[in-house]
């Protein structure tokens, strides 16, 4: 990525920091203590660090390493669950709604589309105090405040938002939502509805191949048509895998598998031999048990891993929290950093980003980043899931492993909306957590603006080639014609 030059206004650069505000991502700090005698004689005021530090967040673009953005134009064709601003909260927003106690009934009612706008906020009223203090509900404010000048959500606010909303709702506003008011250089999107995505903004949204499919199931209906092979066997399959990276590596960032859903990480090197008679079986329709599920599982998980490392593409895996409610097995969840410590030494040459900082158990990813050449860490949702331990997160993360191997920021929502409250998020959190290491005095005002760039852009710009692939994707053989 070329270096960002370009000047940015005080008001731009308070913007950049979000609606929780400059004054909170400065202030705070204000009455720290700086160890002068380890930072220097003639070093600053720690008023004077945490404005630097606070000014260089704000003006440095971010690589966005993680979304699931549905394209414009689906939006624009109002192809959502809802088309009204209850949108904003229909992604993480509307677990915490659940949990807090809202009604089934209620709760589909506010993500409907025949129930009037203006009249959804009755609904909504009873626990939005109960959920805005939230990481997740923070960053549907600060969308509202950013994109709309809403200050608070209420009975007498949500006209305008609506109408904001519907005017915001224009050809063109992904870039506007994205890269003007977010200062988001570009995304990296995890499709939900297709292995690959071709995008019609194929340099905003870049697209990892996803290969949950092709190792869980696998998902035969999904993968096998566009490709023309008829699947009889595993020697079948392996061809269609082999069409999707051989069709889409070059213009993919990635590969991505959320299977950190539905099973533990460990992975065993099961050689084709032995995994072909139990995809036969399958294919045949004869049952199989979950010992042999999980033989073929595993070895489709590493056919897809070396194909993705023959094509230069990371892997980004899932680790810890799951999205949702009432279902998360904190066991399995909690076995994640120790199963992934088998696959970073089982394939050295392979490039794994470990996704979500496996919260809460941040502390042992970190320590694989540590040890493992091949470990990054991503910490694309955290904010939103704990603002104040994303913050611990990465002061623990840049005083113990190398800081060329962790992402700083990635949304991860649906809707590109709340992307803009996320993003505010973050740059206060990359804030309060470098100032606070000058403050505490394990790092000087000078080494921790060295680091704001490779966090925030740098390092995602080198980890996916994005200098290669942003051009490539700019012609690519979709958009031809």
């Amino acid at each position: 990525m070329p270096e960002q030059k370009d000047k940015i206004s005080r008001r731009s650069a308070i913007r950049g920091v979000g609606v929780i505000g400059a004054g909170v991502a400065i202030g705070s700090f204000v009455g720290a203590k700086a160890d002068e005698a380890k930072l220097g004689a003639t070093a600053p005021k720690p008023s004077d660090i945490a404005d630097q530090i606070a000014r260089r967040v704000a003006e440095t673009p971010l690589v966005d390493s993680h979304e699931h953005l549905i394209e414009e134009k689906e939006r624009l064709e109002k192809r959502v669950r809802c088309d009204d601003w209850s949108l904003l909260m229909s992604h993480y927003l509307d677990s915490d709604l659940l949990t807090a106690g809202m009604p089934p009934e209620d709760h589909q009612k506010l993500f409907a589309q025949d129930v009037c706008p203006i009249e959804k906020w009755k609904l909504l009223a009873p626990w939005w105090p109960f959920v805005k203090n939230t990481g997740y509900g923070q960053a549907v404010a600060i969308a509202i405040r950013e994109l709309y000048g809403v200050d608070e959500l209420s009975e007498r606010t949500v006209e305008k938002v609506q109408e904001k909303y519907e005017e915001l709702r224009k050809p063109g506003f992904y870039r506007k939502v994205l890269s003007e008011i977010a200062r988001i250089h570009s995304c990296q999107v995890n499709c939900l509805s297709h292995p690959f995505m071709e995008s019609q903004l194929p340099d905003l949204l870049l697209q990892d191949i996803s290969f949950l499919g092709m190792h869980m199931g696998p998902d035969v209906e999904s993968y096998a048509p566009p490709t023309g092979i008829e699947v009889k066997d595993l020697a079948d399959w392996h061809s269609v895998i082999n069409w999707w990276f051989n069709k889409y590596a070059d213009y993919a960032v990635a590969v991505k598998s959320q299977a950190a859903y539905r099973r533990d990480l460990d992975y065993e090197d099961v050689p084709a031999e032995k995994a072909a008679p139990v995809f036969k079986r399958q294919t045949n329709g004869e049952p199989i048990s979950n010992e042999d599920r999980k033989l073929l599982e595993d070895h489709l998980f590493w056919y897809c891993v070396r194909k993705a490392t023959e094509k230069n593409l990371p892997v980004k895996l899932h680790t810890g929290y799951y999205a949702g409610q009432d279902y998360m097995p904190l066991g399995r969840v909690a076995k994640n950093p120790v199963s992934v410590s088998d696959l970073l030494g089982r394939a050295p040459d392979a490039t794994f980003v470990l996704m979500h900082i496996c919260y809460p158990y941040y502390e042992e990813l970190i320590s694989l980043a540590k040890h493992y050449t091949n470990a990054c860490i991503d910490m694309c949702w955290a904010w939103i899931i704990n603002p104040a331990a994303s913050v611990q997160f990465l002061k623990h993360y840049l005083v113990t492993a190398p800081a060329n191997k962790v992402l700083s920021f990635g949304g991860d929502y649906i809707p590109v909306e709340p992307v803009v409250g996320h993003a505010a998020i973050a740059r206060r959190g990359i804030t309060r957590a470098l100032t606070e290491l000058v403050d505490e005095g394990w790092l000087t005002s000078s080494a921790a603006m060295d680091l704001i760039e490779p966090i925030m852009c740098g390092n995602g710009n080198r980890i996916f080639h994005l200098d290669e692939k942003i051009p490539r994707c700019k012609s690519a053989p979709w958009l031809q014609g």
